[in-house]
């Protein structure tokens, strides 16, 4: 190689050092669609995130109904069971595991006996009674 061959060589090695390392400091249109794409992501995460929570809030609330659906049915099958109760007709209410008995019914063991078998199920926090009497014992 000839020296005029070497120089031209080491000149445009030099000049392509320097151009591309004046375009690394600026920031060009790739680096700024990036930038673009992770605050997009961020945002999108954040936005997920808020969703998983609102998704576990109603899924709690699902989750109560469900429970007071359960405890009511495991009442009326309790009630359904007692050879004291089996005819009877008593409405059971369950909201937040408070369970509220309502209904006419023959008797105050009758009613003594639908309070024991609602406190006796789990998940029940606290048993009403408006439960009445009729007719003569």
């Amino acid at each position: 190689m000839n020296s005029y061959t070497r120089f031209s060589l080491v000149a445009s090695l030099a000049l392509a050092f320097a151009f591309g390392s004046v375009g690394c400091e600026q920031e060009g249109p790739a680096e700024e669609t990036g930038q673009d794409i992770d605050q997009a992501t961020e945002k999108t995460g954040e936005k997920m995130e808020a969703a998983k929570e609102s998704v576990g809030d109603a899924a709690e609330r699902t989750g109560q109904y469900m429970s007071d659906a359960m405890i009511t049915a495991k009442i009326k099958a309790g009630m359904l069971a007692d050879p004291l109760l089996e005819v009877l007709r008593i409405e059971v209410t369950t909201t937040n595991g408070a369970v509220k008995l309502s209904g006419v019914i023959d008797s105050q063991e009758s009613i003594d006996r639908s309070i024991e078998i609602a406190n006796g199920i789990e998940g029940v926090r606290s048993v009403e009674s408006a439960l009445v009497v009729t007719g003569a014992e």
